[in-house]
C-alpha cells in the first residue's frame, strides 16, 4: 500500500468519524475499562522511528517526535487503523511541540496513546542512576503537554532501566519517578492517567522487579506493569513460550498487566512472523490476566522488526503486516464488565535484599525540589566559578569526596540501606556547590580551601529560613525518604554496600568520578 492510498483512507476516515473526543480509559483493580464500563484490551503498535526500544541503546541524543509529524500521521494512522489498532506507544515526545493535529487524527481513528516520559538526553541511567530536578522537569513537561488529550492512557517512567541483576539499584530511582509523576498528575490533572514501568523478561530478577514496583504504598507504586517479552517465536505454544507461567505469576497482581512490546522476529525475520502469540494473547487463556499488548513495531529498520517500510513520504506494508491484519480481524477477547468486577488482589510484598536484588524495601530517593536546591545554593559560601566547565566536575568530586567523605553525604545515596542525601536530587552545579562548601567549612574557611586552581570561588551566602532545616539535616547526614524504613543516618557518606552517588551530571565527568571513587561504571540507558 502506498502513501497516496493511505491519504485517501485518511480523508474518508476523518469524514466518517464523529468529532467528539474519545472517552478516557480508567483503571479498576487489575483491568482497564472505558468510562461506560466495557473492558479495554490494548491492541497496540510501537510507533517511533530510530528509538532505543527493544532494549537497545544509542549514542545519539536526537529523536524524532512521532506526534509532531502531521504528514506522517496522516500517512500512517489509516494503516494502523486497518490493523484494528486502538493504542500506540511512543518512546520520546517533545514537550514543547504542538501535538494537536496528530492527536486529533488518532482520536478520530479510535486510537489511544501511552508514552514514555524520558528522552535520550534525559533518562535514568542504569549504571549511575539519578532522579533529579532536570529529569523531573522533563517528565512533568510531558504530562503537561499530553494531559489535555482524552486519548492518552498514561506513561512509562522507565523502559528496561534495570535489565539484569547487576543494576537493580536503578529501580529505586525509577520508582521515585513513578511516585512523583503520579503525585504531579493527581495535583494537576482532573482525570486518571496512569504511570507504569516497562520491563524486560530477565529470569534472574523477573519476580523481584515485578514485586518491587507493585509493593508498598499505592501512591509510590506503579499503576500498571508493561512487559517487553519476546519468548514466543514462530511456531510455539503457551507452555513452550512460557506464556502460561507468566499468566499464572500475574494472576494475583493488583494492577493491570500488558505486553508493552512483543513480536519475536525469529527464526525468519520480521516478515516471517505468523503472529500465533497474538491469537494466544487475546484468547480466554490470557485475557483474564493480561490486558492485551503492543506489537513491536510499525517502522521497518535495521533491527528487522517492522510492519511497514517507509521511504521518503511513501509507506509500503510488509508481509507480516498482512499476517497480523488477518489475525487481528479474528480475535475477540472475552471481556468483563466493570460493574460485575470486584478486585480482590493485593499489592505484593517488597522483595528482600539479596545478591540479585540490591534495593531496600519502601525507601525511595527524595522528590526533586528546584526551590530547595536554589535556596541551598544561594546560601553557600564556596561555589563553582562561573567559568568552570562540567568536564572538570568529576576531578573536584573525586578529590573532595576522597579527602573528606562526610562532605558528600548530602548528595549521596545507598539503595541497600535506603539512605539518600537531601540534595541528591539537585542538579550538577548545585551538588558541586554543596560539596565545595562542605569541604571549605571542614577546612575552617581557610583562604586556599575554596580555590581548586580557580575552579571555585567565594560568594556572599544568603541565609534563607526556608531551607535551613534541610541544610542542617544534610550536614548531619542523610535520610531515607519513604515508607516504614524512614530513618536518619549520621554516617551516610561512608555507607557500606553498593553506593550510588547522585551527582546529577549528564556527561562523562560524573561517570569518571563514580568510577574512580566508588567503583561503578557509567552507561546511559536511553528511553
Amino acid at each position: 500500500m502506498r502513501a497516496s492510498t493511505a491519504s485517501l483512507i485518511s480523508a474518508s476516515l476523518l469524514l466518517g468519524q464523529a468529532s467528539a473526543a474519545l472517552p478516557p480509559i480508567i483503571m479498576k483493580g487489575s483491568k482497564f475499562f472505558y468510562e461506560n464500563g466495557t473492558q479495554f484490551f490494548m491492541k497496540g503498535i510501537a510507533y517511533q522511528q530510530d528509538s532505543a526500544a527493544r532494549g537497545a541503546t544509542t549514542n545519539s541524543t536526537k529523536y524524532a517526535d512521532p506526534l509532531a509529524n502531521v504528514e506522517a500521521c496522516k500517512r500512517d494512522i489509516p494503516l494502523m487503523q486497518a490493523l484494528k489498532t486502538n493504542t500506540i506507544r511512543t518512546y520520546a515526545i517533545d514537550p514543547t511541540a504542538n501535538h494537536d493535529e496528530c492527536m486529533a487524527l488518532l482520536d478520530a481513528a479510535g486510537i489511544y496513546v501511552i508514552s514514555d516520559l524520558s528522552e535520550p538526553a534525559l533518562s535514568i541511567n542504569r549504571d549511575d542512576p539519578k532522579w533529579d530536578v532536570d529529569l523531573y522537569k522533563r517528565y512533568t513537561g510531558v504530562v503537561d503537554n499530553l494531559s489535555k488529550y482524552s486519548n492518552v492512557i498514561g506513561f512509562f517512567a522507565g523502559n528496561e532501566v534495570t535489565n539484569n541483576n547487576t543494576n537493580t539499584p536503578a529501580s529505586a530511582y525509577v520508582k521515585a519517578a513513578v511516585r512523583d509523576t503520579k503525585a504531579y498528575i493527581k495535583n494537576n490533572v482532573k482525570r486518571w492517567m496512569g504511570v507504569g514501568y516497562a520491563a524486560n523478561d530477565d529470569a534472574d530478577i523477573r519476580v523481584q522487579i515485578a514485586h518491587y514496583f507493585n509493593c508498598g504504598d499505592e501512591e509510590d507504586a506503579i499503576d500498571y506493569w508493561g512487559y517487553n517479552i519476546y519468548s514466543w517465536c514462530g511456531e510455539s505454544s503457551m507452555s513452550k513460550s512460557g506464556y502460561d507461567t507468566q499468566v499464572e505469576f500475574f494472576r494475583n497482581y493488583s494492577v493491570p498487566v500488558f505486553f508493552a512490546e512483543y513480536g519475536c522476529n525469529l527464526p525468519n525475520g520480521a516478515d516471517g512472523r505468523i503472529w500465533q502469540e497474538t491469537e494466544a494473547l487475546y484468547s480466554k487463556e490470557m485475557t483474564d490476566v493480561i490486558s492485551g499488548g503492543i506489537v513491536y513495531m510499525y517502522f521497518q529498520e535495521t533491527n528487522d522488526y517492522g510492519l511497514v517500510s517507509v521511504s521518503g513520504d511513501s509507506a509500503s506494508t510488509m508481509a507480516n503486516y498482512d499476517a497480523l491484519k488477518t489475525v487481528m480481524s479474528s480475535v475477540a477477547p472475552s471481556a468483563t464488565s466493570m460493574d460485575a468486577y470486584t478486585p480482590t488482589n493485593s499489592p505484593a510484598a517488597c522483595p528482600d535484599l539479596s545478591k540479585s536484588w540490591q534495593v531496600k524495601g519502601e525507601s525511595l530517593p527524595p522528590t526533586p525540589n528546584s526551590s530547595l536546591c536554589e535556596c541551598m545554593f544561594a546560601s553557600l559560601s564556596c561555589v563553582p566559578a562561573s567559568s568552570t566547565s562540567p568536564k572538570d566536575y568529576g576531578d573536584i568530586f573525586n578529590y573532595v569526596c576522597s579527602e573528606t567523605p562526610d562532605a558528600c553525604a548530602g548528595i549521596s545515596g545507598n539503595t541497600t540501606s535506603g539512605v539518600y542525601g537531601a540534595f541528591s536530587m539537585c542538579n550538577a552545579t548545585q551538588q558541586l556547590g554543596y560539596v565545595l562548601d562542605q569541604y571549605y567549612k571542614s577546612q575552617n574557611n581557610a583562604a586556599g580551601a575554596c580555590d581548586f586552581e580557580g575552579k571555585a570561588t567565594i560568594q556572599q551566602g544568603a541565609a534563607d529560613s526556608t531551607c535551613s532545616a534541610a541544610l542542617s539535616s544534610a550536614s548531619a547526614g542523610a535520610t531515607s525518604t519513604s515508607g516504614a524504613d524512614s530513618q536518619t543516618s549520621s554516617n551516610a557518606a561512608v555507607a557500606r554496600g553498593p553506593v550510588k552517588a547522585l551527582f546529577g551530571l549528564a556527561d562523562a565527568a560524573v561517570g569518571l568520578y563514580v568510577l574512580m571513587a566508588m567503583g561503578v561504571g557509567a552507561g546511559m540507558v536511553l528511553l
